[in-house]
């Protein structure tokens, strides 16, 4: 109730189904929608925690049929500033962690310490500073209580709910999961999240392995200004995703292309990526890199699992009915005994991979993968069958998420690729196509990506 007060005096449950009220209720004028969506985003935002991360995946996923559509582009506009613009805290309290973390004030630790946050988001925000050698570097600042915050939204049942209805409105079938398995694995994630020490360490594991990469950059971390509460990198340069979505078109295939690469790539390569794709974690650079931000939500994989989604992958290139079939099998999504048909399963899942399997290059647009997201989720339609006998191993919970945030930002750049070359690439080992291609493989070429050391 303490972080819903400042707003409206409400418990984070009422404000959870206030924001569902709004969403599924016809606005009489397009200003009405508006200002529904600006008070929503204010207690998202000044409730912190788990609500907020709920509305920053709300801020990015086409909502689709299930969301009245003049409340669409309202909401999501407001929502945008969830990603990197929330309301941060004092300056003062912001001091008062880097006092305690780091042994004396902010402008004791640094040659320079902006006061003023550049992004404020759902556990911690962003100040730039400079070390005592002149580099710059962003400061991220955990909020104080959020980690206790946050561990008792994941203990509240209630709240939990919410969460859940809250992320059915962009997927209706989420009822079917394993809320349990759910519920473990969000908590395990998300309480990583609130270790920046864990998140160093992740960050460090992809900025080894990519150090030098010709498009894809990792900001390095400086472990003797950062704790628990604190982390301080190198600082990155280059344009948010507002202004990303308006820049030419070959500039945002470039940035596109580097994206895909870098989710599937490090998936294939590293066996992990980074569980986090919502667009306030990217900078783009005018030369086409991308810089890729916050590894606090990181998800690994054996080898075996990293073969088993690539098999799957191969099946439905392939159009291999069975073989599909017998990889969701293997991975406990469904039943032997007691599920739909082969050919069924290839006709739920294939249309979701047309951007792969389709005429190349391929577009993808926001309409597009609203469409995608109801036929995998929903219980009801061509599909229904399907989607009401899957279930969701706890291991698989984050390539839902990865694979519709991936998808959506991408939608959102209007991306156009040859992203069936990709694939082959990554899956399959065939030769690059495009320059960019060229450039990642002379990258890895001879390289240990777990190592990032030459063989």
């Amino acid at each position: 109730m303490r972080r819903a007060a400042p707003v409206a005096g409400l418990a984070a449950r009422t404000a959870g189904e206030s924001v569902l009220r709004a969403l599924r209720r016809r606005s009489e004028t397009p200003e009405e929608a508006v200002a529904q969506a600006e008070r929503y985003v204010e207690l998202l935002g000044r409730s912190k925690g788990a609500l907020m991360k709920a509305g920053q995946i709300l801020s990015f996923v086409p909502f689709g049929s299930s969301v009245p559509a003049e409340n669409r582009a309202a909401f999501q506009a407001a929502m945008a500033r969830l990603q990197a613009n929330a309301p941060p805290m004092a300056p003062e309290l912001a001091a008062s962690v880097i006092e305690e973390e780091l042994g004396s004030a902010p402008d004791r630790v640094f040659a320079e310490f902006s006061p003023r946050p550049v992004a404020a988001a759902s556990i911690g925000q962003v100040h730039s500073a400079r070390l005592p050698d002149g580099r710059p570097v962003a400061v991220k600042v955990q909020y104080p209580g959020v980690a206790e915050a946050i561990r008792a939204d994941l203990r509240n049942t209630e709240l939990v709910a919410v969460l859940f209805q809250l992320l059915r409105s962009v997927i209706p079938g989420l009822s079917r999961l394993d809320l349990r398995e759910v519920a473990e694995e969000v908590t395990e994630r998300v309480s990583e999240e609130l270790d920046y020490h864990q998140e160093a360490k992740n960050q460090a594991r992809f900025a080894h392995a990519y150090r030098g990469h010709p498009f894809i950059r990792i900001p390095e971390v400086h472990a003797e200004f950062s704790t628990r509460k604190v982390l301080t990198q190198d600082w990155a340069d280059g344009v948010d995703f507002a202004e990303a979505v308006s820049a030419p078109q070959d500039l945002r295939d470039r940035w596109s292309e580097s994206i895909f690469r870098f989710v599937f790539g490090s998936l294939r390569r590293l066996c992990a990526f980074n569980a986090d794709p919502h667009p306030g974690n990217y900078r783009f650079g005018l030369d086409g890199v991308v810089t890729f931000l916050d590894f606090g939500c990181v998800k690994a994989f054996s080898r075996d699992q990293v073969t088993q989604m690539q098999n799957v992958m191969r099946a439905v290139v392939a159009g291999d009915a069975e073989a599909l079939w017998r990889g969701f099998v293997d991975v406990g999504v469904l039943s032997p005994s007691d599920g739909p048909s082969p050919q069924e399963v290839l006709d739920w899942w294939g249309p979701g991979l047309e951007m792969i399997t389709g005429p190349q290059p391929y577009r993808l647009s926001p309409e597009h993968v609203a469409r995608v997201i109801e036929r995998e989720f929903s219980p009801v339609g061509d599909s229904g069958r399907v989607v009401r006998k899957m279930s969701l191993p706890k291991d698989w919970v984050f390539m839902s998420r990865i694979d519709m945030g991936l998808m959506s930002v991408l939608a959102e750049l209007g991306a156009t690729g040859d992203w069936h070359a990709i694939q082959q690439e990554l899956d399959e080992g065939a030769a690059p196509r495009s320059e960019m291609g060229r450039a990642d493989a002379a990258f890895w070429a001879g390289r240990d990506p777990l190592t990032s050391t030459r063989r």
